[in-house]
């Protein structure tokens, strides 16, 4: 096997391991190509290229982590992961654990850990990483990391969030919820929304978004069923889409351009927080983004123009 191809059957595995420790995929996919370049430079043929590989993606990544802190203290409003299209099927055996750990939920959650915290987390956790090849990728003794390790799944396992396991209820719920976003019905919303569902919206100051998080069934049904009555009418269209490993939807303008996502955590037949991407900084790696403030300025004609 030639080291391209070695590296083209790794590359996934790469991928996953920076998107999860640094929760941007243009971010993710710059260390998988650096780490390429590294691959590529060196005359050493290391034993074992999985290990070697994933020790540069994830020493590569704690060092963009450590800086994208101090950027995202500075972030404009919440601050969300980059949304990840998901293939439910791409994995059946390990879908609903790696649904859960790729999951907007559970990367905010990571938020919360250092950046070597964070890695050795990913690669035990996650990845199944054993502690003597996890000490030689953070380049720390295999005691400590097992320290770390107790240290982050404690911290970790005081917010773990639940999804529901059954993707067939996932679903179903979501198809409900988007059918009554469609339609404008707020009482259709409340019904499938938990008493103390959330609402979040990350546009990093760039576009129109909510003014701020909102909680509560009611509330939050009336802002989404105001939402769609208003963009229907100018050809905005979404469609279903795995988001993160959770349910949720691509929103387009008339021309086909991205103009934000939405995904839905699910639990217990209830929706109990719904996030909306729609930072354009974001949303690049889904294809043409839209502009968000051309939208909303038709949207506001279509409601003043006479019939």
């Amino acid at each position: 096997m030639t080291r391209d191809e070695e590296f083209e059957g790794l590359r996934p595995l790469l991928f996953s391991i920076a998107y999860r420790l640094l929760g941007s995929v243009g971010e993710a996919e710059d260390a998988v190509q650096e780490t390429w370049l590294r691959y590529a430079a060196s005359s050493a043929q290391p034993v074992s290229a999985k290990a070697f590989l994933s020790t540069v993606v994830t020493r590569l990544s704690i060092d963009v982590l450590r800086s994208a802190r101090f950027q995202r203290e500075e972030y404009v409003g919440p601050w969300l992961p980059e949304p990840l299209l998901t293939d439910p099927y791409e994995d059946p055996e390990r879908s609903a654990e790696l649904a859960d750990s790729v999951s907007m939920a559970a990367l905010l959650l990571l938020e919360r850990l250092t950046p070597l915290e964070r890695a050795v987390f990913v690669l035990r956790e996650v990845f199944g990483f054993d502690f003597p090849e996890i000490a030689l990728t953070v380049g720390r003794s295999e005691a400590a990391c097992r320290q770390v390790a107790v240290r982050a799944r404690r911290h970790v396992d005081a917010g773990r969030p639940r999804f529901e396991a059954d993707r067939g209820k996932r679903e179903k719920l979501a198809a409900q919820f988007f059918g009554a976003l469609r339609e404008g019905d707020v009482d259709g919303l409340q019904e499938l929304l938990a008493a103390d569902v959330q609402l979040f919206g990350d546009s990093g100051g760039k576009v129109p978004t909510l003014p701020r998080n909102i909680s509560g069934a009611e509330k939050v049904a009336r802002v989404l069923a105001s939402v769609m009555p208003r963009l229907v009418p100018i050809d905005v269209t979404f469609e279903p889409r795995e988001v993160n490993g959770q349910p949720g939807a691509v929103f387009r303008d008339r021309d086909g351009k991205v103009l934000f996502i939405v995904t839905l955590d699910v639990l217990d037949g209830q929706v109990h927080a719904v996030r909306s991407v729609s930072n354009p900084d974001k949303l690049g790696h889904m294809g043409p983004v839209a502009d968000a403030w051309a939208v909303v300025r038709a949207a506001n004609q279509a409601r003043l123009s006479p019939d």
